[in-house]
């Protein structure tokens, strides 16, 4: 038997358990994830969150990601920001903006006088290999059959698989009929986060996320600036945009193509734990 420190946080209603790792030697196997994330039998989240020690030069901190099904995954726009509240009120750095290492390159969450954290995520990929998606050539709107119908899906990696699809109103059945259904589609390789958006005005939209390895999720960081990468690119939206989720809202701001996506919302605790596994 062990005890596990942790801590519960939230971004939007997107929930995570948060472990200091700098501090406490901890490995979790995929059996004690699920564990973990089991909402009657342990704790619950969507996420769990690892801290720990940087592994390159130049970096305060790296940031692993673990799904309640026990998978590894490579970024998390809402666990960045509850990160961030992490280590500082754990006091593990007195910075205010900090660099973390990530699976997939580094990323700088910064701390806001009001209590919300901005964090750089990095300018997105788009290149369908990148993703990585399996299309014969580069395109804004791919069409990808699923269940029997049509879509058209914008591929975008915010350092995680996206799959963004417009609708008319994103509460009309789409999620349930097609979100598990497009993450584990053959063209994803990897699988793929899928996200459904209603364009409300040019800097505004509302957005659900089936998030891979998690379902529907009240929020998704990376799904939110995947979706404004998206509307920009396909003529939709100007660069400054108000995400509305079932969670709350983010504010998602893009200048073009080879430019960092900058993601603002906030970062909660909810209470400290210890659990005996």
């Amino acid at each position: 038997m062990r005890l596990i420190r942790f801590t519960k946080m939230q971004g939007l209603g997107n929930d995570f358990v948060v472990v200091d790792g700098v501090r406490q030697q901890i490995a979790f196997d995929a059996a004690t994830l699920r564990r973990l994330g089991d909402r009657h039998f342990g704790v619950g989240f969507d996420q769990l969150l690892l801290v720990e020690a940087p592994t390159q030069p130049g970096v305060d901190f790296r940031y692993r990601i673990f799904n309640a099904d026990g998978s590894e995954v490579e970024q998390c726009g809402n666990g960045a920001r509850c990160f961030a509240r992490f280590v500082v009120d754990q006091g593990l750095t007195d910075k205010t903006e900090i660099a973390v290492e990530t699976a997939r390159g580094v990323i700088y969450p910064r701390l806001e006088a009001d209590g919300d954290v901005t964090v750089d995520m990095g300018a997105p990929r788009l290149v369908p290999v990148e993703i990585p998606f399996v299309a014969d050539a580069d395109a804004v709107i791919h069409a990808l059959d699923v269940n029997g119908e049509s879509v058209g899906i914008t591929v975008v990696s915010m350092g995680n698989p996206h799959a963004v699809q417009v609708v008319d109103d994103v509460d009309n059945g789409a999620v349930e009929r097609l979100g598990a259904a497009i993450e584990h589609h053959p063209r994803f390789p990897e699988r793929v986060n899928a996200g459904f958006m209603q364009v409300l005005a040019r800097d505004e939209i509302a957005l659900r996320v089936y998030e891979r390895g998690a379902g529907e999720t009240l929020a998704c960081g990376t799904g939110a600036c995947a979706a404004v990468v998206a509307g920009i690119r396909r003529g939709l939206l100007d660069t400054h945009v108000r995400v509305h989720t079932r969670g709350g809202d983010l504010s998602i701001s893009w200048a073009g193509e080879g430019q960092p996506v900058l993601m603002t919302g906030p970062a909660v605790t909810v209470f400290d734990g210890v659990i005996t596994l």
